[in-house]
């Protein structure tokens, strides 16, 4: 065994740190000669700022969030990279009681479908605003979250205005189901266990999921200082491995309950397991008496769930545009793309005989069933990926797209 890499990685109590959790607590981090010190924080903007000036190596970090910070739209922002993704999927959308069952008499669907639920709530909002009341107020995680761009998304779609017809706030994962049932918000979209907090505490109604929305979409990412990559690349590389052994062991069906344990503890989730094992089983509580099952809700390993896909980075790119955040730019495009590294992914993995997909990028919304696809290594399976209303994203024509959605956001 050659030196011990001493790394530092900072995470929020999400079940989707459990692949950081994973490796440090069951000892794939140490098998590969890694230190892997864990420092929980509360808000996506502390974590933000301790990679950015050296606290972390390496972060649980929001799917867009490298790219933010690439693009300067942060405070401090310093060079990040995605080497990693960890998992597909993990969200839901929650609302209160009283506004499900505005929605319910509105014609809300209660099995999570998109399109049923999204009307009800834009007939909901322009019931509101046609009575002078105050626009809803729903929480999400931070600006550069796909908690963010994918409520705008199934909202817009649904012909609702995010910018007017809706406040949306920020709001820290682990406090979305108190703020709720304080009435300080709405409803909110947020990871788990935190919608099924709300469930638990019997204080909203789960609506919709990230899976139903944006399937086989990413959700967190290993945040890494670009800076510190380019120092310790023997370092990193067998971070990569590690955290890929714990994410199969994490998508191991038979290690669920052992998992939800482990989570729960103080120091991770901090939270009863009971409310980290609908996400594990993809049996969703909605919060009055139904259970929906709900396919590829949370993917650790499965799916290439881990790869760094470049057409993951480029539509979160083509949401800030379409938001305001940046301008459209060739320039601002080639450094999302850049953001996300299949490279160094490729490099770490390609000795342990793993599934690598034969590209660095995908249409997202071609695949319509499970589909086997060309990789290096075992097979790999993939599919079915792709947005609620049909729309398909080609990562070689994002100006294309953004002019598509620009087209059709609502406006006043």
């Amino acid at each position: 065994m050659s030196r011990i890499h001493q790394i530092s990685a900072g995470f929020l109590p999400l079940l989707d740190s459990a692949v950081l959790v994973a490796a440090r607590e069951l000892g794939f981090a140490a098998k590969e000669g890694i230190d892997l010190r864990l420092t929980r924080e509360n808000s996506w903007a502390s974590i933000r700022d301790r990679l950015a000036v050296g606290h972390f190596n390496v972060a649980h970090m929001l799917a867009p969030m490298p790219i933010a910070c690439n693009l300067g739209l942060t405070p401090l922002a310093a060079r990040t990279i995605a080497p990693m993704a960890l998992g597909l999927g993990g969200n839901a959308v929650t609302v209160s009681h009283l506004l499900w069952d505005e929605m319910r008499a509105q014609g809300a669907s209660p099995d999570f479908d998109p399109r049923s639920t999204g009307a009800a709530l834009a007939a909901v909002m322009a019931r509101r605003k046609a009575t002078g009341k105050p626009p809803l107020r729903f929480g999400v995680v931070h600006p550069h979250s796909g908690h963010n761009y994918e409520l705008r998304y199934w909202l817009a779609a649904c012909g609702v205005d995010p910018d007017s017809d809706i406040e949306i706030v920020i709001v820290p994962p682990s406090y979305m189901a108190d703020a709720l049932g304080a009435r300080r918000i709405d409803g909110y979209c947020v990871g788990e266990p935190w919608n099924t907090a709300a469930v638990a505490k019997g204080v909203g109604r789960i609506v919709t999921t990230k899976a139903r929305l944006w399937r086989s979409s990413p959700e967190k990412v290993l945040g890494v200082a670009a800076e510190w990559a380019e120092e310790q690349p023997e370092a990193l590389s067998a971070l990569l491995r590690a955290l890929y052994r714990a994410a199969a062991w994490c998508g191991d069906s038979g290690n669920h309950g052992e998992l939800a344990e482990l989570m729960a503890r103080p120091a991770f989730v901090d939270c009863p397991a009971e409310w980290l094992k609908p996400a594990l089983t993809g049996l969703i509580r909605t919060g009055d008496g139904g259970e929906v099952a709900t396919q590829d809700f949370f993917l650790p390993h499965a799916k290439a769930a881990t790869f760094p896909w470049k057409s993951h980075a480029l539509w979160f790119y083509s949401q800030m545009v379409r938001w305001g955040q940046v301008e459209a730019a060739q320039a601002h495009e080639a450094v999302a793309r850049e953001s996300y590294r299949p490279d160094l992914y490729r490099q770490a993995l390609r000795d342990l005989g793993v599934a690598l997909p034969g590209a660095n990028a995908k249409v997202e919304g071609a695949l319509v069933t499970e589909t086997p696809v060309g990789s290096a290594g075992a097979s790999l399976v993939l599919g079915p990926d792709g947005f609620f209303d049909g729309q398909v994203f080609d990562p070689d024509r994002v100006a294309d797209y953004i002019r598509s959605q620009m087209a059709v956001t609502p406006k006043e």
